[in-house]
């Protein structure tokens, strides 16, 4: 049968329908390629651009419920929570339940503290869940002035399975917020029963709660167990307030719609890592919706879009927050960084190189910079980085091993090998069994052949902590090889390219080891592997030497001891 044009034109909408739900007739008719647009571009975490296709494709179809729904995502997760509102609104007034339409309402309640609607819009199974509807309708009470009815739902919601220490957190916070200092320091100091494992954030609150209790002394030794006595910017001016014996204001959660806005807070970091970022992102933006000066949501969205690789929306997150706001410093080196990921090299750099001159006494962005430098092979120019590092390292713990290991590095790269080996002792002292470390010192050793039976120890090591590392795995076929143990080398030397199959380094020693055991076609099969791989010009060009003359003439070339003879007649020269 002959299908007419009509009819051909229906039966594609029909597929086209099945194929891709909430492509309403509506949408197909005039707004197909918008709502499509949209969709890739939220697949590609583009906010900016969903926002816009879901706002033309909603325009053509404006009943819509899932691209109601994805249109409100869009503006959320771009932080403008004013625009999704209208469309919020009229999602949660039809028969379809939104959890994210509900939640933008809700929290347009909450800032306009309007708590009789938002009360019972968390009772029940409404809401988004037993921890934030818990949490909102006790901060709601707050906010209505029933701190008897706050204070018995925080205990309420103590009692569920695995929320209680967001419960009590809380409650220290609303405690302190209406000036009862004593009874939210007995939560936080875990008095009460429980440890309640402060984040900076709830150190910061205690440390404040201390200090209105006139406890100046444990304020600052508790700053300074949780975050040692070196420089921290996020803390200096909290400890200089302690240390010069002034009161200092409880200034954490100053009213009801600030612990609102801690509570989407707390359930972002607590969904970090473990839901999409996506998701965490709306709690995030709709902390900073409550809260426009709350750094710490302004920073996690930031976070959040710049592992999504939303560079110019983060750049602008960090942008918010103000020079005269403690979290100033964290904001700029996160900028600093997403500048360098987004491939503005120079800008990244630069910018961390202003924050490093204005803070020569904080390791972390000197260890910044230094990784930022190394990372392009300026080697020379990341060492002072790491020098400065290392000098404001009082004693040397574990955690610090990386620090020597980078800035051994750099010595390597630079030809400073005693200097290099130093560095890397020292790193492997803090953690001895530490695999890079382990492989990077043995391979080095190999290379220059020094200390050979160290080095084979070394690398064993490190492959049987990371048996599925192609590059520890090449160490050790490498070190057989430079043993003379060919036929040892080999079947590692297979294992390694088999883990990285499309590596010029790794390819290029399987030729070498197929080689000494005199089997050339292989051999020389690898080299041409190797070059399709585009490795560094000066490997490339030892490589193709390989290919012209062979192994053996190449290393009497560069004056380096011939192969071993293989065992079993198989010779290694020629």
């Amino acid at each position: 049968m002959i299908l007419t044009r009509p009819a051909r034109m229906a039966s594609a909408l029909a597929l086209i329908f099945a194929l891709l739900p909430g492509l309403s007739p509506a949408l197909a008719l005039g707004g197909a390629g918008p709502y499509l647009a949209g969709r890739q571009a939220m697949a590609d975490s583009d906010y900016k651009a969903a926002a816009s296709y879901y706002t033309m494709a909603l325009a053509h179809d404006p009943g819509n419920t899932r691209l109601m729904e994805a249109t409100v995502l869009a503006d959320v997760a771009l932080g403008d929570v004013a625009a999704a509102l209208p469309v919020a609104k009229a999602l949660a007034a039809s028969d379809t339940r939104s959890q994210i339409a509900s939640l933008v309402v809700l929290a347009d309640e909450l800032k306009r503290r309007d708590y009789a609607k938002a009360i019972p819009a968390v009772a029940g199974d409404g809401g988004a869940g037993p921890l934030v509807n818990g949490l909102v309708r006790a901060w709601a009470e707050v906010g209505a002035g029933k701190m008897t009815d706050a204070l018995a739902d925080f205990d309420k919601l103590a009692q569920t399975p695995g929320l209680k220490a967001f419960a009590l957190y809380h409650k220290a916070l609303a405690m302190a917020s209406v000036g009862d200092f004593e009874g939210a320091e007995k939560i936080f100091s875990g008095a009460a029963g429980v440890n309640l494992g402060l984040t900076r954030r709830g150190v910061v609150a205690e440390a404040e709660v201390l200090s209105q209790l006139d406890r100046d002394k444990e304020a600052l030794k508790l700053l300074d167990d949780r975050f040692g006595t070196t420089a921290t910017p996020g803390v200096d001016p909290l400890r200089q307030q302690l240390a010069s014996g002034m009161t200092v204001p409880f200034s954490l959660v100053k009213d009801a719609t600030d612990g609102l806005s801690e509570v989407f807070l707390s359930v972002a970091d607590a969904l970090k890592g473990e839901a999409a970022d996506s998701f965490t992102l709306v709690y995030s933006r709709l902390a900073e919706y409550l809260r426009p000066s709350n750094a710490e949501a302004i920073l996690l969205s930031a976070s959040l879009l710049q592992s999504q690789r939303q560079y110019g929306l983060a750049v602008a997150a960090y942008d918010q927050v103000t020079r005269d706001n403690p979290s100033y410093f964290a904001a700029q080196l996160g900028k600093a960084q997403v500048l360098y990921a987004s491939g503005q090299v120079d800008a990244g750099i630069g910018a961390m190189q202003q924050l490093a001159q204005a803070h020569p006494d904080v390791i972390e962005v000197q260890l910044a910079l230094g990784d930022l430098l190394r990372r392009q092979e300026r080697y020379s120019e990341a060492l002072p980085a790491y020098d400065a590092a290392v000098a404001l390292i009082k004693t040397p713990q574990p955690a610090d091993w990386a620090v020597y290991y980078m800035r051994g590095i750099c010595h390597e790269r630079l030809q400073q090998w005693p200097a290099a080996e130093a560095d890397l002792r020292q790193a492997l002292a803090l953690q001895p069994d530490q695999p890079e470390v382990l492989n990077y010192l043995g391979y080095g050793m190999i290379e220059r052949g020094e200390k050979l039976d160290e080095a084979l120890g070394m690398i064993k090591r490190a492959v049987a902590a990371r048996p599925d590392d192609g590059y520890i795995v090449d160490s050790l076929s490498w070190a057989y090889y430079r043993l003379g143990e060919y036929r040892k080398a080999l079947p590692i030397a297979e294992r390694a390219s088999q883990l990285m199959p499309l590596d010029p380094v790794v390819t290029d020693h399987l030729g070498d080891v197929y080689w000494a055991v005199g089997r050339r076609l292989e051999a020389r099969f690898q080299w041409h592997r190797a070059l399709s791989f585009k490795p560094d010009p000066k490997d490339a060009a030892r490589i193709q030497r390989k290919l012209a003359v062979g192994l053996d003439d190449v290393l009497k070339e560069e004056g380096a001891p011939p192969l071993k003879t293989v065992q079993n007649g198989l010779a290694s020269g020629g």
